[in-house]
């Protein structure tokens, strides 16, 4: 996600390669991002820094960067809670808070015509709140980003996120575990079938997530940690995606795989799960 951003930005990105992969370097070198060595480098030399790193880094990112003296615009674009944001805000005199929500953007978005349901789901859109939130969507202008500035308040733009991924990510764990009791259970073939007469779409839905969650589970662990405290946060009961981190949780030693996997895989991965912690 970082490095297609980056590729959508009028104007210079910069990038620090120390720490960083050879598969890293490659995607930087890609967008034609200049490489500043080390993160003081960077820091010094940027007028923007973008955060997009997994949601249990972002704290630790912030502080480094603040640690560092930046006094640009420090934009905050991981999926958080709204608290988690707001405590990063008091770092820095200019924050703008962000939230990601789509895929990673690859190309323009057709302009003849509204886009389709479809079209839209394929459409990155990147939601800021911030005083200087139109100063960030403006580095997106005209490119496959639809940048949209929704307020002021830091902790918006999160809180969107969090909601919107609270039902997509969330729903797909839940539906995760429900073929799972009832493979458990042995009553999983009786289960396809009554979803053939009175929900079709699931069994359909349940092969398209287990075909692509298995190398991203890891990254949805912290994500629904961070939902379960803004739940907390409201008031709100905090299992649903408490669970659904445990149940991610699981999947993580998928990281990286490259199998092609069905919902029977998935299944058995998380019946027989021995409780050892993902890479």
């Amino acid at each position: 996600m970082g490095a297609a951003l980056a590729a959508c930005v009028d104007g210079q990105v910069l990038w620090a390669s120390e720490g960083r992969s050879q598969a890293t370097r490659i995607r930087a070198e890609e967008v034609g991002a200049l490489d500043r060595g080390d993160l003081g480098s960077l820091v010094a030399s940027a007028d923007i820094v973008i955060s997009v790193c997994p949601p249990g880094a972002a704290v630790d990112v912030a502080n480094q960067v603040q640690g560092l003296g930046f006094d640009g615009v420090y934009v905050d674009a991981n999926a958080v809670s709204p608290s988690t944001t707001r405590r990063m805000a008091q770092l820095f005199s200019r924050f703008v808070d962000a939230g990601i929500i789509g895929p990673p953007p690859s190309s323009s978005p057709s302009r003849d015509s509204a886009p389709s349901g479809d079209e839209n789901a394929r459409i990155t859109r990147f939601y800021l709140a911030g005083y200087e939130a139109p100063a960030v969507a403006a580095l997106f202008s005209g490119s496959p980003v639809d940048a949209r500035v929704i307020g002021h308040e830091p902790g918006r733009a999160s809180a969107l996120k969090m909601a919107y991924a609270a039902w997509t990510k969330g729903s797909a764990a839940l539906l995760l575990s429900v073929a799972a009791l009832a493979t458990a259970e042995e009553v999983a073939e009786e289960l396809a079938r009554e979803w053939d007469l009175s929900i079709p779409e699931l069994d359909a839905r349940l092969e398209q997530i287990s075909s692509g969650i298995a190398k991203k589970a890891w990254r949805f662990v912290g994500e629904m940690e961070e939902i379960a405290h803004a739940y907390g946060d409201a008031g709100l009961p905090t299992g649903f995606h408490s669970a659904s981190a445990e149940l991610y949780t699981r999947l993580a030693d998928l990281k990286d795989d490259r199998t092609d996997r069905r919902a029977d895989d998935i299944v058995d991965i998380l019946l027989h799960w021995d409780g050892s912690p993902g890479d």
